[in-house]
C-alpha cells in the first residue's frame, strides 16, 4: 500500500473525475442498467481506476471506484472491479500513450459491431476524430485479457480512437479518460448518422487526402490551445 500513499492526492482527484465521467455515459444514452465503464491510468504508476462491477450508475461514488494494478489485480477498494478490468489493463500495458479507456454498448455503434462491419468514413466528424473508418475488432470472451488483445491488435493498425468489438460493443481510448469518453460519444453519433444515410442510399466516401487534412486540422489546430 506504500505506492498508494505516495500518490494519494492524484488518486483522489482521479476517483472524482472517473466517477463524474460515468454520468456522461448515461447523459448521452451510451449505456443501460449497469453496463459499460470508464477507467483511467494513474500517471507515472502501474495503476488504474475503474468502475465497480454491477453497481448502478446512480450509486457510484469516488470512493467506490476500484484501484487496480496493470495486471487487473485489486490494490484498493471494497468492490470487485468491472469484468473488463483485465482487458483494459492489457491496453494500458501495451499502449503507454493511453490514459483512459471507455466501454459502452451504445445502440447504433453496437449494431455495426453485431454486423462485424466498420463504420465507413463518409462524414467530416468521422475524419476529424477517427482519421478514417471506425474499425472492427475480433470477437472475444469477456473476463480475461482477450478483449484487450483484440483492441490493441486492431487500434495499432489505425488512427481511430474507437473500435467496434465484434458482437459486443464499443471500446474507446484517449490520452485522458475524458478524451476517451468524447471518442465514445462521437463514435455513437457517427454510427447513427451513417446508418441513417444508408436508409436514403449509398453514402459518398471522403477522399483520403481530405480525410488526412481534416484529421490533422482537428487534432492539431481545432479548439483552444
Amino acid at each position: 500500500m506504500r505506492v498508494v500513499a505516495d500518490v494519494a492526492e492524484t488518486i483522489a482527484t482521479l476517483r472524482r473525475e472517473v466517477c463524474a465521467l460515468h454520468a456522461e455515459l448515461t447523459r448521452y444514452g451510451l449505456v443501460v442498467w449497469t453496463a459499460g465503464n470508464v477507467s483511467a491510468r494513474v500517471p507515472g504508476h502501474e495503476l488504474l481506476l475503474i468502475k465497480p462491477s454491477g453497481v448502478a450508475y446512480d450509486e457510484l461514488t469516488p470512493e467506490n471506484m476500484v484501484l487496480c494494478d496493470l495486471d487487473g489485480r485489486v490494490v484498493e477498494g471494497d468492490h470487485a472491479p468491472s469484468s473488463d478490468t483485465e482487458a483494459q489493463a492489457y491496453v494500458y500495458r501495451k499502449m503507454p500513450q493511453v490514459g483512459g479507456v471507455v466501454h459502452t454498448h451504445s445502440t447504433y455503434a453496437t449494431a455495426w459491431a453485431a454486423r462485424g462491419e466498420p463504420v465507413p468514413c463518409v462524414l467530416t466528424m468521422g475524419a476529424d476524430e477517427f482519421g478514417g473508418e471506425i474499425p472492427v475488432g475480433p470477437f472475444a470472451i469477456i473476463g480475461d485479457d482477450s478483449i484487450g488483445r483484440g483492441i490493441v491488435e486492431t487500434l495499432v493498425q489505425s488512427r481511430s480512437s474507437a473500435v467496434l468489438m465484434k458482437n459486443h460493443g464499443v471500446f474507446a481510448i484517449g490520452p485522458t479518460a475524458k478524451a476517451a469518453v468524447k471518442a465514445a460519444v462521437m463514435c455513437e453519433d457517427v454510427a447513427r448518422t451513417v446508418h441513417m444515410a444508408r436508409q436514403l442510399g449509398t453514402p459518398e466516401p471522403i477522399e483520403q487526402q481530405s480525410i488526412d487534412s481534416l484529421y490533422d486540422r482537428y487534432q492539431n489546430v481545432y479548439g483552444q490551445r
